[in-house]
C-alpha cells in the first residue's frame, strides 16, 4: 500500500467555520455496522445502490463504488438521467420508499442504500453511504480511501470543495452579478480554493499524497460540476483564469481516464440543458 504523505491540514482562512443547514436532513440515516450485532452488517449482495449521475453526491458514491471494485458485491442501479415525477424524484423508487416508512410524503430521491433481506431503505445520506461502502467494504486488494489519522483533512477538502468552489462558482454565475462583485467576492474564494489545490498538485500525484483517498473522489467531482455545469455561467476572461490551472486540470484528466472515474464524464449530459457555454473549452478535455 502507498504511503500518504501529508503537508499539513487543509484550513483555508478564507473560509468561515461551516454549520450545515436545519433543513439539510436525509429521509433516513441507517449505518452499516461491523457485525451482525449492528443490525445492518456488511454482507455481500445483500445491499443495492440506486443513484443519478445528475446528483453529485451520487457520482461520488458511484465513482467511489467503482475504486473498490464493488461490482458484485454491492450491486448498483442507475437511475434516469433527470428525475420523473413532479416532486423531483423518481417513481422507481417509491414503492421503497413506502416500504420503509408509513405513508411517506417526500419525493423518492436518489441517492438510496437499500436492503434485500428487508426490502427498505438503510440510507439516503450520500456522506454516510460514502463512508460505510469505504470502511466496511474495504480489504487487503482495496485501496484504503479513508486512511487512519486523515478523517480532519478529508473534512475539509470536502469543505473547500463544497464552498470554496462549488459554491463560489455558483455564486459567481448568478444572472445580475456585476464584473466588480464577482472579483470582489465569490470569484476571490474561488481562486484561492483552485490555488490551494494546484499548488498541493504541483507537488504530489494525489490531493494528500502518493495514494488515491477520498479526498480526490471529492476533488473530482466537483471539478466535473465546474466544468459541465459552472462553466456555462462564466465569462471568458475567468474561465480562461480557471484553466491556466495546468496542474490540477491535469491531475483532473489523468483520473478521467482511470477505469473508476472514465465512465461518468457524461455526467453533465444529465444537468440542465447540457450544453457547453458559446466558444468555451472543456476544462477537462482539452489540454491548453
Amino acid at each position: 500500500m502507498s504511503v500518504i504523505q501529508h503537508q499539513g491540514p487543509y484550513a483555508p482562512p478564507y473560509l468561515a467555520p461551516f454549520v450545515p443547514p436545519a433543513t439539510a436532513r436525509p429521509a433516513f440515516s441507517g449505518r452499516i455496522g461491523q457485525d451482525v450485532r449492528s443490525g445492518h452488517y456488511p454482507v455481500p449482495r445483500r445491499y443495492r445502490l440506486h443513484v443519478a449521475r445528475a446528483c453529485p453526491g451520487c457520482l461520488r458514491i458511484a465513482v467511489t463504488h467503482g475504486l473498490l471494485g464493488l461490482q458484485e458485491t454491492v450491486p448498483l442501479s442507475f437511475l434516469p438521467a433527470a428525475p420523473d415525477t413532479p416532486d423531483g424524484g423518481y417513481a422507481v423508487l417509491r414503492a421503497l420508499y413506502e416500504a420503509s416508512a408509513h405513508q411517506y410524503a417526500g419525493p423518492a430521491a436518489a441517492p438510496v442504500l437499500s436492503d434485500g433481506w428487508t426490502g427498505r431503505i438503510v440510507s439516503t445520506h450520500a456522506p454516510d453511504i460514502l463512508r460505510d461502502l469505504a470502511l466496511r467494504f474495504r480489504g487487503p486488494d482495496r485501496p484504503d480511501l479513508l486512511p487512519e489519522g486523515c478523517d480532519a483533512e478529508i473534512d475539509a477538502i470536502g469543505d473547500l470543495c463544497a464552498r470554496g468552489i462549488d459554491g463560489a462558482a455558483r455564486d459567481a454565475g448568478q444572472p445580475g452579478l456585476d464584473a466588480e462583485a464577482a472579483h470582489q467576492g465569490p470569484l476571490v474564494v474561488l481562486f484561492a480554493a483552485l490555488g490551494e489545490l494546484e499548488r498541493a498538485l504541483a507537488r504530489r500525484p494525489y490531493v494528500l499524497g502518493d495514494a488515491v483517498t477520498a479526498a480526490d473522489v471529492e476533488v473530482w467531482v466537483t471539478l466535473l460540476q465546474l466544468d459541465t455545469v459552472h462553466r456555462r455561467h462564466l465569462d471568458g476572461a475567468t474561465r480562461d483564469r480557471i484553466a491556466g490551472h495546468r496542474a490540477l486540470w491535469s491531475y483532473a484528466r489523468r483520473l478521467a481516464a482511470h477505469p473508476a472515474f472514465a465512465p461518468h464524464l457524461d455526467f453533465g449530459s444529465g444537468v440542465g440543458d447540457g450544453q457547453a457555454a458559446s466558444g468555451s473549452q472543456s476544462f477537462l478535455t482539452s489540454k491548453r
